[in-house]
C-alpha cells in the first residue's frame, strides 16, 4: 500500500477531541476486547445497542457535546513528513473513504451520500449515544452520525489480536463507514425495529448488520486506487494483494469466535453479535471480488 505523497490531506472531515498537541493513535471496529468496562460480554451490549441506534448505556453523558481544535491536525497533515504520522495517515483514509461513498452510494444504491466526520479521542468520549471510553473500541453512533476512534486502538489491534498490518488500518475505518452508509440507507434503523419485534433473533440480526459493514469495507478496498482528493491527485498510487490479505487476516482475528478464544471463553454462535471469522472474511472478500456494494445483502438468505 501507498499513499500518494502529493494528496491533499483534508482535515475538515476529523475532528480532534484529544486534547492540546495530542498525536499519533489509531482506531478500529467495534470490537468486545478485554480490560474495558464491564468486560467482553459488557462491552458486546454496548457496541450493539450502539449499532441499532441506541444509546451505550455505559454511562449518560454528562455536559455538553465536546468541541474539538483541529489546529495541530491541521498544521501537521500540512508538513512534508505529514504521511508519516498515524492521525494524517488515518485523515487521508477516511478522505479516500468518503470521496468512493460520494460516488457509489447513488450509483449503486440509489441514496446521496452524506459526508460525516470521524472524531479522534483519547480514554473516553461523550456522543449522542452516551458517555464511551477506548474499552469499547472503535465505533459509529447513528444518533449524531459521527465515527469514533482512540488512535491508541491500533496497537491492541497489532499487539492483542494479531492483526499487524497496516492495512488494517483503513479496513477498520471502512468498515465504521459501512455503518453511516447503513444509517443513510435506513437499515439501521429497520434493524432495530426488527429487533423490537423478534428479539429472540437480535443477535443475529446484529451479525448481519455487521457483515454487510465488512462487505462495504471490501467494496470501498476494490475501488480504493481510484479515489482522489478535491484537486483530482489520487490517494493511493497502489494497493497490493498483501494489503488485502491483511485485511482478510484482520476480519479473522476479530471475529466473535477468535475473540472469545483469546478470552477463554466457550464458543457459543448463539451469542455471536458480529459474525465468526470465517463470516467476515468471506463477506469481506464478496465486497471485494464484486467491487459492488450491491452485492453486499446479507439480510436475505443464510450468511
Amino acid at each position: 500500500m501507498e499513499l500518494n505523497e502529493n494528496a491533499r490531506i483534508d482535515t475538515s472531515q476529523v475532528e480532534d477531541r484529544r486534547g492540546s498537541g495530542g498525536g499519533g493513535g489509531g482506531m478500529g471496529i467495534p470490537i468486545p476486547i478485554g480490560g474495558g468496562r464491564g468486560g467482553i460480554v459488557g462491552i458486546v451490549i454496548a457496541v450493539l445497542v450502539a449499532l441499532v441506534g441506541g444509546g451505550f448505556g455505559l454511562n449518560a453523558m454528562t455536559g455538553g457535546e465536546e468541541q474539538g481544535d483541529n489546529a495541530a491536525l491541521e498544521q501537521r497533515c500540512a508538513a512534508e513528513n505529514a504521511l508519516e504520522q498515524l492521525d494524517c495517515r488515518n485523515t487521508l483514509y477516511v478522505n479516500s473513504i468518503q470521496a468512493y461513498w460520494r460516488t457509489a452510494l447513488p450509483e449503486a444504491l440509489g441514496e446521496q451520500y452524506r459526508p460525516t466526520r470521524t472524531v479522534f479521542f483519547s480514554q473516553a468520549v461523550n456522543t449522542a449515544c452516551g458517555q464511551a471510553d477506548s474499552g469499547v473500541g472503535p465505533f459509529y453512533c447513528p444518533a449524531d452520525s459521527l465515527v469514533y476512534i482512540d488512535l491508541s486502538f491500533y496497537e491492541v489491534l497489532a499487539t492483542q489480536l494479531g492483526a499487524e498490518g497496516e492495512f488494517a488500518q483503513p479496513y477498520v475505518l471502512a468498515h465504521e463507514y459501512g455503518h453511516h452508509v447503513q444509517n443513510l440507507l435506513g437499515t439501521n434503523e429497520q434493524v432495530r425495529r426488527q429487533q423490537q419485534r423478534d428479539p429472540g433473533n437480535a443477535n443475529d440480526l446484529s451479525v448481519r448488520l455487521e457483515l454487510q459493514a465488512d462487505c462495504y469495507a471490501g467494496a470501498w478496498a476494490k475501488n480504493a486506487t481510484g479515489t482522489a482528493d478535491e484537486s483530482g491527485q489520487k490517494i493511493f498510487t497502489s494497493i497490493t494483494e498483501q494489503d488485502i490479505a491483511e485485511a482478510i487476516d484482520t476480519a479473522e482475528a476479530i471475529g466473535d469466535d477468535a475473540i472469545s478464544k483469546r478470552a477463554d471463553r466457550p464458543v457459543n454462535p448463539e451469542e455471536f453479535t458480529h459474525g465468526s471469522s470465517e463470516q467476515r472474511k468471506q463477506w469481506f472478500n464478496r465486497g471485494y471480488e464484486n467491487g459492488d456494494p450491491a452485492s453486499c445483502d446479507t439480510f436475505s438468505g443464510a450468511v
